[in-house]
């Protein structure tokens, strides 16, 4: 997750482990929003979402591109934390994107599936 440029979030398919499980921190973002701290998020379901905004996404595993992608403003989410716990949570602007994010690569889903045209699609900048 921290290998990537401004990696704030990873899914355990990414890694080849096809467990539902995601780990999001927002914690050290290079945009600084509201959140909740590091996440660990085993069998997430997101159960209701609200407004539309479109922002900028980026993938760890589609290192050299980034697109325009709408989401859900606010979202409240459930899951186990790794102790078996479960909690919902209300997510706002950056962190519920992220979550959003995550899970959809648990559904095999990437950014670029979702991005609003592919002329959103621009090469990511060098650091």
């Amino acid at each position: 997750m921290r290998a990537g440029i401004g990696g704030i979030g990873i899914a355990a398919p990414q890694i080849g482990d096809n467990r539902r499980f995601i780990i999001v921190d927002c914690r050290e973002s290079l945009r600084p929003c509201k959140h909740h701290g590091l996440l660990y998020m085993a069998n997430p379901a997101i159960e209701s979402g609200s407004g539309e905004k479109l922002g900028r996404e980026g993938c760890l595993s589609v290192p050299d591109w980034v697109g325009m992608v709408p989401r859900a403003a606010k979202i409240t989410v459930s899951y186990h934390d790794p102790q078996g716990i479960r909690h919902k949570i209300t997510a706002s602007g950056f962190e519920a994107r992220v979550i959003q994010h995550e899970i959809d690569h648990l559904d095999g889903i990437l950014f670029i599936d979702r991005v609003v045209s592919s002329k959103s699609l621009v090469r990511r900048l060098s650091t």
